[in-house]
């Protein structure tokens, strides 16, 4: 409907979306698990971080980081 529009992602709205795939128990470890990424000082860092996380315990069961790699050019 609107093609000039531009959509911003929201760092914050991702690492909410993650939290989904997580029990409550999980959140607070997984939490801790994506700060790394989001606080990283380039992107390069964040990349290789959000790979660290993938070969993690939480990757191999929650897998947050498809919606953060479908948004990482955003």
């Amino acid at each position: 409907m609107f093609p000039q529009a531009v959509v911003q992602t929201c760092i914050v709205h991702l690492i909410r979306y993650s939290m989904h795939f997580a029990s409550w128990k999980e959140r607070r470890p997984v939490a801790t698990a994506l700060k790394p990424i989001y606080q990283a000082e380039s992107a390069a860092t964040a990349r290789e971080r959000l790979e660290d996380f993938d070969r993690g315990p939480w990757g191999k069961n929650i897998r947050p980081s498809r919606k953060l790699r479908r948004n990482w050019s955003r």
